[in-house]
């Protein structure tokens, strides 16, 4: 017996896309609308080092990107808003659903001159919240490169916890960089609520 027949309701999946609202950030569903004050994010090659993103992004492709993003019924892409501008500072997504071992990828990107405020720690908490509390899931994983130790700390704030490394996994411009798989599981979501040190 399922959990539909013991009336349960049913989680509504990622082809629902929801509006999560914290104290500074606000996550809404990304449209097509937003790629103007997306951009920047794109054409920032430090952003693009952090990333690890060697591609180059033109206007058109992402247009058609962004407006798509509300029929995927596998992943959720979030607009990160701040709230006191109401301006669009980046993006959180949910990917790689796995729904057989309930798990999923995270990522989350801002664009230049957002880090550093709050925001990005409040949308990764808001999230991944999101993706225990009312999509069910079991395990949220992420990779981080070892260059970018400002955003390791961010997911170690919102609780998620080094695993292990991939050697050599990115090659930056002559570089062979690392990357620091990470993960939070359901159990520690439950006991923390992304807060897994003492607020200061």
């Amino acid at each position: 017996m399922d959990d539909h027949d013991k009336g349960v309701p049913a989680a509504p999946g990622f082809a629902f896309k929801p509006t999560l609202t914290g104290e500074l950030a606000l996550l809404r569903p990304v449209t097509v609308d937003d790629v103007p004050a997306l951009l920047p994010m794109f054409r920032d090659e430090e952003t693009s080092r952090l990333t690890g993103y060697h591609a180059a992004y033109d206007e058109a492709g992402l247009r058609a990107w962004y407006s798509s993003r509300g029929a995927q019924d596998d992943r959720l892409d979030l607009a990160i808003v701040e709230r006191a501008t109401g301006q669009v500072v980046g993006e959180a997504v949910l990917n790689e659903w796995d729904p057989g071992n309930e798990s999923c990828s995270f990522r989350i990107c801002s664009v230049p001159g957002a880090p550093g405020r709050g925001l990005g720690t409040e949308a990764t908490r808001l999230i991944v919240g999101y993706g225990f509390e009312t999509l069910g899931l079991h395990r949220i994983s992420l990779e981080v490169y070892a260059f970018n130790p400002r955003a390791r700390r961010v997911y170690e704030k919102a609780g998620f916890v080094p695993e292990g490394v991939l050697r050599g996994a990115l090659l930056w411009e002559g570089e062979r960089v690392d990357a620091v798989v990470m993960s939070i599981l359901a159990p520690e979501w439950s006991r923390h609520r992304g807060r897994p040190e003492p607020e200061l």
